[in-house]
């Protein structure tokens, strides 16, 4: 049951990261994964190298919690692969809905989120520097390029970063740099040249900055999460449904702009996200009665 909760919650996430404006970390963070994530990526280090040297394989994915990431990295692609033609065609035929769903998916986390920490006003300080942050990103304005192969790597390698800190997206951040619809591309046609060059910029981007991300978590980790709850919240800016241009409208403004708001839709979808968002949250419950009853009678 453990190894289905954590394909499912990688299957939110890659879902996620298909999305600009909406990202994995984001999930992982909300789903309460984002710490153990971390420490797994940032034991792939020169002990793992060597522990693989020597051949012990046993005591080598022990080490980098290998079981955990092989389910949650087999949810991500798959969900990647599987949802990057429909997420795109949302995107381009009816955004509105689909960025309610996310809405109402940060929305529905917000209270578990807050409720995990004991606020104070430096905390509060870095929670509202995280808000500005992330609202500062959301309003970069994106670009249109006609990349070389070498950009891949680059691009890899920064939207990695993005993509493992909660707020920001990694989609964002291609879309902004003009690498979005080219990656799409190479996903949807199986462009295995430049995908080999993206998906090595990540691995190393990924490497590197989930070091820094964990040192941050183990040594001052209340305020680290203040700040990354400050990020999330941010984040709502970017994917706030009725937009024209940066500027965000209630849904009878957008109307009287743009001609059509998708309320129903965008309602529904909303509902839907609140639905997925609280069987995610109570997903470890459900899957394993035994041990969370145990927690209570702990607690």
């Amino acid at each position: 049951m453990q190894y289905i909760q954590w394909m499912i919650k990688g299957l939110a996430m890659g879902a996620a990261d298909v999305v600009p404006g909406v990202s994995g970390g984001t999930l992982a963070f909300i789903l309460g994964i984002y710490e153990r994530l971390l420490a797994a990526i940032s034991s792939c280090n020169l002990q793992a190298l060597g522990l693989l040297r020597r051949g012990r394989f046993k005591a080598l994915w022990q080490h980098i919690d290998g079981t955990f990431l092989l389910c949650l990295f087999s949810g991500i692609l798959l969900s990647i692969f599987s949802l990057a033609g429909v997420i795109s065609y949302l995107l381009q035929h009816r955004p509105i809905p689909l960025w309610a769903l996310f809405t109402a998916l940060i929305l529905t986390a917000l209270p578990h989120l807050c409720r995990s920490l004991r606020w104070n006003t430096v905390r509060l300080l870095l929670c509202l520097c995280g808000i500005v942050f992330a609202v500062m990103v959301g309003m970069l304005t994106p670009r249109e390029l006609q990349p070389a192969s070498w950009m891949f790597f680059i691009a890899g390698a920064v939207a990695i970063c993005a993509m493992i800190l909660p707020g920001i997206s990694g989609s964002f951040i291609l879309l902004m740099s003009g690498m979005y619809a080219p990656v799409l591309l190479a996903v949807t046609e199986l462009q295995l040249g430049v995908l080999a060059l993206f998906m090595l910029g990540c691995i190393i981007g990924l490497l590197g900055f989930s070091r820094v991300l964990n040192w941050l978590l183990q040594h001052y980790h209340d305020a680290s999460l203040a700040l990354l709850i400050g990020i999330v919240i941010g984040a709502l800016y970017r994917i706030w449904p009725w937009q024209l241009e940066q500027q965000l409208y209630l849904p009878w403004q957008y109307a009287a702009k743009a001609g059509q708001a998708d309320i129903t839709a965008a309602l529904l979808s909303a509902a839907a996200g609140v639905i997925i968002m609280v069987l995610l949250l109570n997903l470890e419950k459900w899957l394993n009665p035994a041990v969370d009853g145990r927690k209570q009678t702990a607690d």
